[in-house]
């Protein structure tokens, strides 16, 4: 493959199992606000201006691989034996961008940012050294690597808990697991002669890196980032859950700083890449999620759910969802409807309650009051859809399209037999089954004639009250 040293690249290592979260999922593929852990760390490398992507994968990585799809390339680690290992199957990857700057950076750290990453870039070139640790400074480092720097701040060594000295143990600087490093002295120490195996453990440790890179001369610097969260990782499933509730809070805050309003948090959960206009309000136990914008002045709530979609200004979503659609200014849904994946809902639309709408078009100022089904359908601007109309749109085999015209009237409990096309300016009585096109301006009456028969309950059971 192509030579690209001026790219920068990134080694995402995602092997791990984490048998203590006793999943069915490998461990970066469980979920804070919704979202993989994996998806949080190569979305912060993207945003940092990494194009060129290497996830190392191992425990059931065929799940990873259908989440990356072409996002990234994949290595797998057939042997867990340590980080210093996972870097090393990497190794193709790396030749490829000899001349360059790599990111190191574990798949299951949500909380490694863009900004972190691109200020940690910039020491690494401002001082020239070949590894840059990204470090973070704990009230509490047990269990961390401490970093141990020199009188000039350059980084002597990163010890280990165990291995420390009780003046080494006293800092308060841990290793968060990220690096940069320069690409050609990286793949110069990764070999076993520089990552020797530990002698207890049989792996083969990243740290180990920075030791070799030290002792050959080289420089060696640690970027002190401002979020101390940077390290934090979850092997337990409260921890995960300890993660999440985080990520929420910190979220949620950062919406209320920029206008947004949410009177009562409550089962409120915004994912970390939507997007919420100035005067929008939310309202408790409603999801957001995916890469959905919405914009100013809309209401949300309560118990509303929106993924992957666009909401206009000024719109209202009252418990119901929409998911991959979008939806116009000044329209308002719910309560109880769904707007399903492939849908487009224009200005001042009224979707009433208990109406679903899927893959479909709805044209301006259009109301869908109440009990409809509408799938596979265009329906125009200033249309009315009555009470329990539904487009028949499939024949047990296919799915077929409806199309309905501007300012058309669709009577109560119409039924359209797709494919359909009804005119503009058309009308259906109630309780008409729709099987043939309608042109322009004509009305349509389909339904059984009321045959009365005088005397019949009299008749049936006589006397009875």
């Amino acid at each position: 493959m192509e030579h690209t040293p001026n790219r920068l690249c990134a080694v995402v290592l995602a092997a791990g199992e984490g048998k203590r979260m006793r999943s069915s999922k490998p461990k970066v593929m469980l979920e804070v606000l919704l979202k993989p852990m994996l998806g949080w760390v190569l979305d912060a490398a993207r945003g940092a201006g990494v194009e060129d992507l290497c996830v190392v994968t191992g425990h059931l990585e065929e799940q990873i691989k259908a989440y990356l799809g072409d996002t990234a390339e994949t290595v797998t680690q057939h042997e867990r034996k340590g980080t210093g290992h996972a870097v090393m199957m990497a190794r193709d990857f790396l030749e490829r961008h000899r001349g360059g700057k790599v990111l190191i950076a574990c798949g299951d750290a949500p909380f490694l940012s863009s900004e972190t990453i691109t200020r940690a870039l910039e020491q690494h070139n401002a001082r020239g050294d070949a590894v840059t640790v990204i470090s973070a400074t704990l009230d509490d480092p047990y269990g961390y690597g401490r970093i141990i720097r020199s009188a000039t701040g350059a980084v002597k060594a990163i010890v280990e808990q165990k291995e420390g000295t009780p003046e080494q143990l006293d800092v308060h600087e841990v290793n968060s697991g990220a690096y940069w490093f320069n690409v050609d002295t990286l793949l110069e120490v990764l070999n076993p002669d520089h990552l020797a195996a530990s002698g207890i453990t049989g792996e083969h440790y990243l740290t180990d890196a920075v030791a070799a890179i030290i002792s050959i001369g080289e420089g060696a610097g640690a970027y002190a980032a401002h979020d101390k969260e940077v390290v934090m990782g979850a092997n337990t499933p409260v921890q995960l859950h300890n993660l999440g509730e985080l990520a929420r809070t910190r979220i949620i805050s950062d919406h209320l700083e920029s206008g947004v309003n949410i009177p009562c948090t409550d089962g409120v959960i915004i994912g970390p890449d939507v997007v919420i206009g100035s005067d929008s309000t939310i309202l408790p136990g409603t999801v957001i999620t995916g890469r959905t914008v919405i914009g100013d002045g809309c209401l949300i709530g309560p118990t509303s759910v929106i993924d992957n979609s666009t909401i206009g200004n000024k719109v209202c979503i009252n418990a119901s969802q929409v998911r991959e659609s979008t939806v116009q200014e000044g329209t308002d849904i719910g309560p109880y409807s769904q707007v399903r994946p492939g849908c487009t809902v224009g200005t001042g639309c009224h979707i009433g309650n208990y109406v679903e709408l899927k893959n479909t078009t709805v044209g301006d100022s259009t109301y869908i009051s109440h009990m409809s089904y509408i799938g596979d359908c265009d329906v125009g601007s200033e249309v009315d859809i009555g009470f329990g109309s539904v487009t028949v749109n499939y024949d047990g085999i296919n799915k077929h399209r409806c199309s309905i015209g501007d300012r058309s009237i669709i009577g109560c409990n119409t039924n359209l037999i797709a494919p359909v096309h009804l005119g503009a300016n058309t009308v259906t009585a109630a309780g008409t089954t729709v099987t043939e096109d309608i042109p322009d301006g004509a009305m349509a009456i389909g339904r059984p004639h009321t045959t009365v028969k005088d005397g019949w309950y009299q008749k049936k059971f006589g006397g009875r009250k």
